[in-house]
C-alpha cells in the first residue's frame, strides 16, 4: 500500500500505514483460514476441485483460473477445503490492499482509502463469500490489479506498468468472461479525461491491450480444440428470448443487499457533490470502467435473471466510489458511515456463528446452511448401502452432487454423473466408470426419473431413501436407485431424456 502519487509516480512521505485497515484485514484474513478449514466445500467448489486435479486450458463452465488457483492452494496445504480455498482467502487480504491504493492514486485521502479497503471487506458478497473458491475471486483481483496498474501507468508513463495492465486484464478474462467488459471501460475512463487521451497517443496501452488478449487466446485455442464448448454455454445465455423486467427489480434489490444496504445509500449520494476535484471527479475512473459491464447485467436482467454474484469484480471498484461519497458526510451521515462496516461485518459474523452451532433438535422448517451439512455421514450410508447392494460404481444426475461425492474418502467406488457427459471431458473423478457392474443412483426425488432410467437400464430396482443433514424437517432425502444391464454407452452418451 503507498501513499497518494505525483505525477511523477513517486510516493508521498508523510503517510502512516493504515493501521486499521490492516489491522481488519489481517483479522480477516485470520477468520477466513479458520472458516475455509472446518467448513465443507459447497457443490461448485467440490466441482472446481475436480478441474484442478486435470488443469488445463479451459473447462466446460468457465476459463481455468480457479482451477490453476486450486492446484497451487492444494499442493501448498494439502486435498481438503482450507487447500482448496487457500489462493482465494489470500486473494482477499491483496484485494484490499488495491483497493486502499487505488484510492489514493486516484486522489482520495488517506481516511477515505481506509475505509474504502474497509467497506470493500464490509460489502455482504465479500465478507460472507470472500474465503469461497470461485471464478469470482481471481476476477475481483486481477480487475483491481489492472487498475491499479493503469493509474500507475498513467502517473510515471511507464510501459512496464501497461505491460502490467494488459496481463491482468489478460489474467482476469482467464478467470471469468465477464472481464472482457473491461477492455470497454478502460477505454471509456482514457477518452474521457485529458491525461487518458494523451496516453492513447503511445504505445502503452495498445501493447496492453495486445498481452491482454495473447492471454485470453489461451483460452480461445481450448475451445477452439473442444467444439467451442465453453464460449457456447457462457455466450449463448446473451441473445434475449423474452421481456421480463421483474427481473431487473430482483437484480437491483439483490444487489443492494449483497452490496451493504448502509453503503449502497452512500453509492446513490455519490452525484450530490459537484465541486472541482470532488467525489465525482476522483470516481469517475472507477465509474467509467464498471459502466459497460454494469449496463450489460441491466440489460440481461430485462430478459433473464442475474446471478447474484455476476457483480463480484466491480466490488472494489464500489466500495472506493461510496467511500468517496461520504468523506464529507455531516451529522446523521457520519452516523450512517461509521455503521457501514459494522452491518456487514455484524450480518456475517451472524452468519458464522449460526453455521458453527450444531442445530439438532432445532424446530426449524428451513436451513440455508444445509447445503454444507451432513456430508460425511451421509456418505458412510452411501458407502454401505453400495456395498450391501454389490454395486460397483455410484451415480448421480447433478454435477454438484457428483462432485461433493467424488471429495468424499469415505466412498470407495468411482463417481459417475449419468448425465451432461460432456462436463467431464478431459477431467480424471467423475468421468469414468465400469458400468457394465451394476450401478447405485443417488439422487433428489425431483432429479430422478425412474421412466428415463428404465430406457437406460434393463434392471431398475427402487431401494428406498437416504437423508442428509441433522435430525428434523431440515433433512433433505435423496432416492436411492440400483440399477444393471445398460442399454447404451453411459460413459460416452450418458443417461438423458432421449
Amino acid at each position: 500500500m503507498s501513499a497518494p502519487h505525483s505525477p511523477s509516480g513517486e510516493p508521498g512521505a508523510h503517510d502512516a500505514p493504515p493501521w486499521t485497515l490492516i489491522g481488519v484485514a489481517a483479522g480477516l484474513l485470520l477468520i477466513r483460514l479458520l472458516v475455509g478449514r472446518s467448513l465443507h466445500l459447497t457443490e461448485d467448489e467440490a466441482y472446481y476441485r475436480l478441474w484442478a486435479q486435470a488443469p488445463s486450458l479451459g473447462y466446460y463452465d468457465h476459463p481455468p483460473m480457479i482451477a490453476w488457483w486450486i492446484w497451487l492452494g492444494v499442493r501448498a496445504a494439502g486435498d481438503n477445503p482450507l487447500g482448496v480455498r487457500l489462493a482465494p482467502i489470500l486473494a482477499s487480504a491483496v484485494t484490499s490492499a488495491l483497493v486502499f491504493d487505488l484510492a489514493r492514486l486516484a486522489g482520495g485521502s488517506r481516511a477515505a482509502a481506509q475505509r474504502a479497503g474497509i467497506w470493500y471487506n464490509a460489502t455482504l458478497l465479500a465478507a460472507a463469500g470472500g474465503f469461497l473458491a470461485v471464478p469470482d475471486s481471481p476476477a475481483a483481483l486481477f480487475w483491481a490489479f489492472c487498475l491499479w496498474a493503469a493509474f500507475r501507468a498513467l502517473g510515471s508513463g511507464a510501459l512496464a506498468w501497461w505491460l502490467a495492465a494488459g496481463a491482468a486484464a489478460g489474467l482476469a478474462s482467464l478467470s471469468k468472461y465477464s472481464a472482457l467488459f473491461l477492455g470497454p471501460g478502460m477505454l471509456l475512463w482514457l477518452i474521457s479525461t485529458t491525461r487518458g487521451r494523451a496516453s492513447l497517443r503511445t504505445p502503452g496501452p495498445w501493447l496492453a491491450l495486445v498481452v491482454a488478449a495473447a492471454l485470453f487466446a489461451l483460452n480461445v485455442g481450448w475451445n477452439a480444440a473442444h467444439q467451442w464448448l465453453t464460449f457456447a454455454k457462457q455466450f449463448g445465455r446473451i441473445a434475449p428470448h423474452r421481456l421480463a423486467p421483474r427481473y431487473l427489480l430482483e437484480f437491483l434489490a439483490t444487489e443492494v443487499l449483497l452490496l451493504n444496504p448502509l453503503l449502497a445509500v452512500f453509492l446513490a449520494r455519490l452525484g450530490r457533490d459537484g465541486a472541482e476535484g470532488s467525489a465525482p471527479a476522483r470516481a469517475w475512473p472507477f465509474l467509467a470502467t464498471s459502466a459497460p459491464f454494469v449496463g450489460y447485467l441491466l440489460l440481461h436482467s430485462l430478459h433473464d435473471r442475474i446471478q447474484a454474484h455476476w457483480p463480484a469484480p466491480v466490488y472494489p471498484a464500489l466500495a472506493i466510489c461510496a467511500a468517496f461519497a461520504a468523506e464529507r458526510a455531516r451529522g446523521g451521515w457520519r452516523v450512517a458511515r461509521t455503521a457501514v462496516p459494522w452491518f456487514g461485518f455484524g450480518v456475517c459474523a451472524a452468519a458464522a456463528l449460526y453455521l458453527s452451532l450444531p442445530v439438532a433438535g432445532v424446530p426449524l422448517r428451513f436451513d440455508p446452511a444445509l447445503p454444507v451439512r451432513g456430508w460425511s455421514a451421509f456418505a458412510v450410508n452411501i458407502e454401505d448401502l453400495r456395498q450391501g447392494a454389490g454395486a460397483g460404481w455410484v451415480g448421480t444426475t447433478s454435477y454438484g452432487l457428483a462432485a461433493e461425492l467424488a471429495a468424499e474418502p469415505t466412498i470407495d467406488a468411482p463417481i459417475l454423473q449419468i448425465s451432461e457427459r460432456e462436463r467431464w471431458r478431459g477431467l480424471r473423478r467423475g468421468a469414468w466408470a465400469d458400468a457394465a457392474r451394476p450401478g447405485l443412483i443417488i439422487d433428489l426425488p425431483r432429479r430422478m426419473d425412474v421412466g428415463i432410467l428404465r430406457r437406460c437400464f434393463a434392471r431398475v430396482q427402487p431401494l428406498g431413501a437416504l437423508d442428509r443433514g441433522p435430525p428434523g424437517e431440515t433433512r433433505k432425502r435423496y432416492a436411492a436407485v440400483l440399477v444393471a444391464g445398460p442399454r447404451r454407452d453411459l460413459v460416452r452418451d450418458g443417461c438423458g431424456g432421449g
